[in-house]
């Protein structure tokens, strides 16, 4: 295995680790904002770094397309091309594939599909994505997958993590002797026994670590949770455990408490273009008028830059006004306030008073406007 990862704290299920990768150190459980074209929009990489954000998320689909795997490595690799010298995951494109809906063309050999920027006809597969990732140099690569569906049948669900299966093996197999750590998809829908039979299928094949994919495509709530109960003690203790995708604050710390350790969504900074904030007692959203003459900071518990120096009724006039600082200092905010959760979690986790923690949070949220 390529990625030193170390348990230093448990709370129940949950727990906080420490992974070793050649760009960045990284404390668990984690959030990684996502920088799909090599950025995070509308933050420069020394604001993310000053926020306490050590690994982002970066997308070999679109970075295929443009400027091109080939444009990035000729110019140094992906930290150099977009100035950002700590850790990177690069997703293998499978999500990207499944988003084409009717533009693409599934089969055993991969994945046909019309280019969204020019309609060329594109072909990905286990063994060109993992060439893509390669030539980006991230410090951890996912193995190609078929996001399966919902709602799904059992036959439907069971032909897809198949799939998913066959394509592991090819993708740990062209993965060779790339330095990076390799993580593999969990599949199978919201049917516990498909996923452990998913799960099975890579743990013979073997990873650096396990991300459960599939659980951000409109499950409820109550299926998702009883997936992570039923997958999260089984996946293994000693590796690190990433669910795709799933963004909410409070899915995020629901998953924590299962024992999950790292997460990847949009949700903070496009809802932050979209006036949408997070604070400590729910969601603010911005544009709405009773704001307007608003003086008090955003959140009176957060010290970001933001709250720091601007009011609402300011952010207010940005929103109004579509202004370009209104989304920077929207998306400051918004990120912080994750890392910052992240913080706290790791912290109640190390102190052994999680619930504690976790009430306390609730409590709070109840109290959104």
């Amino acid at each position: 295995m390529s990625l030193p990862f170390q348990i230093t704290a448990r709370d129940g299920p949950a727990r906080v680790g420490r992974m070793s990768l050649a760009h960045a150190v990284i404390d668990t459980p984690a959030f990684m904002p996502v920088g799909t074209y090599a950025t995070v929009k509308a933050m420069t990489p020394e604001e993310l770094a000053g926020l306490g954000s050590r690994l982002i998320v970066a997308n070999t689909f679109h970075l295929m397309l443009r400027p091109g795997a080939e444009q990035v490595a000729a110019l140094g690799g992906l930290h150099r091309f977009m100035g950002w010298p700590h850790g990177i995951l690069t997703d293998s494109g499978g999500f990207q594939v499944f988003s084409l809906g009717a533009l693409r063309r599934i089969s055993e050999a991969g994945v046909e599909f019309r280019s969204p920027i020019d309609g060329a006809k594109v072909f990905l597969d286990p063994e060109r994505s993992m060439a893509v990732q390669r030539a980006l140099g991230s410090d951890i690569v996912m193995a190609f997958d078929e996001c399966t569906p919902f709602p799904a049948t059992q036959e439907q669900v069971l032909d897809s993590l198949r799939l998913t299966s066959r394509w592991a093996v090819r993708s740990r197999e062209a993965h060779g002797d790339n330095p990076a750590a390799i993580f593999g998809i969990v599949q199978g829908g919201v049917f516990p026994h498909l996923r452990e039979a998913s799960l099975a299928d890579l743990l013979a094949v073997g990873f650096d670590g396990y991300a459960l994919g599939g659980l951000a495509v409109g499950e409820p709530e109550r299926e998702r949770l009883a997936v992570l109960d039923h997958m999260c003690a089984r996946l293994p203790g000693e590796r690190p455990r990433y669910l795709m995708g799933v963004g909410r604050p409070q899915d995020i710390v629901a998953a924590v408490q299962r024992g999950v350790d790292l997460f990847d969504c949009v949700l903070p900074t496009r809802n932050a273009r979209n006036g949408h904030l997070f604070t400590g007692r729910g969601v603010v959203k911005i544009r709405n008028a009773r704001y307007r003459d608003d003086a008090g900071p955003l959140d009176e518990d957060c010290t970001c830059y933001t709250c720091s120096h601007y009011s609402r009724a300011y952010l207010h006039h940005l929103e109004r006004c579509n202004e370009i600082l209104g989304a920077r200092l929207n998306t400051i905010h918004n990120l912080h306030h994750y890392l910052d959760l992240m913080a706290g979690l790791r912290a109640a986790i190390g102190a052994g008073r999680l619930e504690a923690f976790v009430c306390d949070l609730h409590a709070r949220w109840a109290l959104a406007p």
